[in-house]
């Protein structure tokens, strides 16, 4: 099954039956704690109000709707219901993290280029901001400058405390543009709320809730608002008793936690909580992989298909490893299976034509050609005279590329490398650039010349 984020865990479930929603209208209509009720085992440890009215146009077994007016500051109130089993963090702080994000999975599935181009269209503006003179009891408010959609704060749960937000980009903003007057997208708004760990870090979860908007041009949701009520006035007694009922405040419902995503450095790979017992795969980079590692990532083999039982992090090797990189950020909580299970259009939809086509050929088990190949042989004593050359097979067509997979041959760390030069007709050594490498010709042959740096352990590499 695809992982689809932010969705609530309750999505697809019928809101509190009438019953339950007139139990707990006085906690809509007032600033109170809803009352706990006999099996408070159940009941989420914290609790989030946003302070703006639900659409009365939503059936009954829908999740609510709230609209929202661009650049508009709304509360949204923090509450703590289980304060007597907090007793052990009582003079903690908590932290949460809240976030604007797409409900549609088809936006979900291009999240990171929607965000992008939003950027790129809104130069220094943000999705999402707090506004500090209003807020009530959080310390430490924090808008990271390169994540536009998301704010983050610490408030004491022994004191309630409030938050006020503000979403600046429109639903209609992300439709693609055909005729005009296109129905813009629903939105998420999510918080993660997390307690200190051993380490003082703010990594314990404990709680997550989210509700949906969608958010308009100044005063454009207190005229959709109003619409929505004429229409559902006009209809029969009958016709009414299908839809929710408006309430002046929005009830944040449990769901899953936000998934970091995995980030893949130089030196090492974060592994995915959803299988924590795989060891984090070496990035194309990493100076401390075993030779037999350098060698898995990047000899391609008509034979490496991607398989069911891959984890997270097998398909992201994977992905790198057969020139997908630019995509991995999007399917870094993908299995095999995951990827296995979709199809040509939803390829192209993500990726677009070209890549999509070419991910899609991929993964039905296609070989995927290198974009360079060129035989080796090791000059060395012990081979003195011999033939035998080696395929490195060049997919970037960088010296940095060459680097590795000359290191991987010799089974010595690329940083052991100081130089590469090619060795011209008329005997100079010329340094190799990513411009020379472009310029090989299919199927070149060289012979590889390691010559020992005086002044280190390393070795200068000259391709005769």
């Amino acid at each position: 099954m695809l992982f689809w984020h932010y969705q609530p865990e309750n999505y697809h479930q019928h809101s509190p039956p009438s019953c339950l929603r007139d139990a707990m209208t006085p906690f809509y209509k007032h600033d109170g704690i809803q009352p706990l009720a006999g099996n408070d085992a159940k009941i989420p440890p914290f609790q989030y109000m946003l302070y703006a009215a639900t659409s009365p146009a939503v059936k009954t077994h829908e999740e609510t709707l709230t609209y929202l007016n661009q650049g508009q500051s709304y509360e949204i109130r923090m509450l703590n219901r289980k304060l007597v089993e907090y007793t052990d963090i009582s003079s903690k702080c908590v932290k949460s993290i809240v976030r604007v994000l797409f409900h549609d999975r088809r936006l979900q599935y291009t999240e990171h280029q929607q965000l992008e181009g939003w950027r790129w269209s809104r130069p220094g503006d943000r999705l999402l901001d707090i506004d500090i003179p209003l807020s009530v009891g959080i310390l430490e408010p924090q808008a990271h400058p390169m994540q536009l959609n998301t704010i983050e704060f610490l408030w004491d749960p022994v004191k309630n405390a409030s938050v006020f937000v503000q979403v600046h980009c429109i639903s209609t903003e992300f439709t693609p543009r055909k005729h005009g007057g296109e129905k813009g997208v629903p939105f998420r708004i999510q918080i993660d709320t997390f307690t200190q760990n051993e380490s003082g870090e703010y990594l314990e979860h404990v709680h997550s809730s989210s509700c949906q908007v969608k958010v308009f041009k100044p005063k454009g949701a207190d005229r959709k608002l109003k619409t929505d009520r004429e229409k559902i006035e006009k209809r029969s007694l009958q016709d009414r008793e299908k839809y929710q009922p408006s309430y002046e405040t929005t009830l944040l419902t449990e769901c899953s936690p936000w998934p970091d995503i995995p980030r893949v450095s130089s030196t090492t790979s974060t592994p995915s909580p959803a299988n924590h017992s795989s060891p984090p795969p070496c990035s194309v980079t990493d100076g401390n992989c075993s030779p037999n590692q350098q060698g898995e990532l990047f000899l391609p083999s008509c034979s490496d298909h991607l398989l069911p039982s891959c984890s997270p992090q097998d398909t992201q090797v994977w992905l790198h490893r057969h020139r997908f990189s630019p995509f991995c950020r999007l399917f870094s909580r993908f299995s095999g299976a995951d990827l296995l299970k979709m199809s040509k259009e939803d390829f192209i939809q993500i990726c677009g034509p070209a890549d999509g086509i070419r991910l899609y050929n991929a993964t039905k088990g296609r070989c995927i050609q290198p974009r360079l190949t060129v035989y080796v042989r090791q000059q060395h004593p012990k081979h003195a005279g011999g033939d035998v050359y080696h395929a490195l097979y060049l997919e970037d067509l960088t010296l940095q590329e060459l680097t590795e997979k000359i290191a991987n041959l010799y089974r010595i760390s690329p940083k052991q490398i100081s130089q590469v030069y090619r060795q011209s007709r008329t005997g100079i050594h010329v340094l190799v650039s990513d411009e020379m490498i472009q310029n090989f010709t299919e199927e070149m042959c060289f012979v590889i010349n390691p010559l020992k740096d005086k002044n280190s352990n390393g070795f200068s590499v000259v391709l005769m």
